[in-house]
């Protein structure tokens, strides 16, 4: 009995061997990078919550895209930060939004990169909700679901007419992915996939990315909407729903703590499963880091390994960038 106890001492002392029957492998190719845009030029505001992340400007992201992309890095997702915000988000498909502004130029500069947007009314809206605010059957004020569905496919159609290469409506609003696809493919974009936020959880991750995108809600709570972190059948049903109405990849977020439910997905649907790798995931690490308490480097790819291992295929991730260069070492 303890002769393979023995080879297996053996096998985990040779890197080489090692590296060959390393189970789960970690590629840049699996990462995608999250970025802030908002108006102006030559903008680079650091987020004190997220150290080494910044909001820019479309024109400075330009040269950062392309370092990304010489790293390897496939992938970005956009998030807008617009200079107007009223009760229905208007400013993120009316007019000249600031995603698409930077989508164009993205497009044109660096078109090697795919280039992802964020759908959602929240950094829109002064409300700092997902979607319209109707009433409840208490009277009290919450998002309209159907109220929010034309909103949302009016900014993918703008994102869509700008040249994303992908939408990823995170509203979490019933029966979105639906009417986003048939909007799309009435406009002749049905190459344009959507990669839905499927099973996004009312989750304290979040709280450095509402400083980042300057959506904090101004009243309640969002758990009306985004689920609740007991429940892993809600996610799966949410999941399948989405599958079937058009989704071409389904997204896990936050990731770290709900592996599991990545899992889940991975064994169980035919679409690829995105995760996301979340600002409170980064930020608390980071904190970690810098207090000398962890080394940021194992720390980070050993968080992105463990979501891989779970069954994601892509990485949403704010460690994209400095993972590119790790793993090119």
């Amino acid at each position: 009995m303890s002769f393979p106890l023995v080879r297996m001492r053996r096998m985990r002392r040779n890197e080489t061997i090692r590296r060959m029957v390393r189970e789960t492998t970690l590629s840049v190719d699996d990462l995608i990078m999250p970025y802030f845009v908002r108006s102006g030029t030559g903008v680079k505001d650091e987020i004190k919550s997220m150290p080494g992340n910044y909001q820019w400007s479309p024109d400075a992201l330009v040269d950062e895209c392309k370092e990304l992309a010489d790293l390897g890095v496939p992938g970005i997702i956009l998030f807008g930060i617009p200079d107007h915000k009223d009760s229905e988000g208007s400013s993120g498909f009316v007019g000249d939004p600031i995603v698409c502004q930077t989508v164009e130029l993205l497009k044109t500069k660096v078109p090697e990169l795919c280039v992802i947007t964020d759908v959602c009314m929240c950094e829109y809206t002064d409300h700092g909700h997902c979607g319209a605010i109707g009433t409840n059957r208490d009277g009290n004020p919450d998002v309209d679901n159907d109220g929010t569905l034309e909103l949302l496919v009016k900014e993918s159609l703008a994102h869509a007419n700008a040249g994303a290469d992908m939408v990823a409506p995170s509203d979490m609003m019933d029966g979105r992915v639906q009417e986003i696809r048939l909007a799309l493919d009435e406009e002749d974009f049905q190459d344009v996939p959507i990669m839905a936020y499927s099973a996004k959880y009312a989750s304290a991750f979040y709280g450095p990315f509402r400083d980042a995108a300057e959506s904090p809600p101004q009243f309640g709570d969002r758990s009306s909407y985004q689920m609740d972190p007991a429940n892993l059948k809600e996610a799966m049903r949410e999941i399948e729903l989405d599958e079937v109405e058009g989704a071409d990849i389904v997204m896990v977020k936050p990731a770290l703590p709900y592996l599991d439910v990545i899992r889940w997905a991975a064994d169980n649907t035919d679409v690829p499963i995105a995760a996301y790798n979340v600002s409170g995931e980064f930020s608390m690490l980071k904190a970690a880091a810098m207090n000398g308490w962890i080394d940021e480097k194992r720390a980070a790819l050993e968080s992105l390994l463990c979501i891989k291992r779970a069954g994601a295929k892509m990485i949403l991730t704010y460690w994209a960038k400095d993972a590119a260069k790790w793993l090119a070492e």
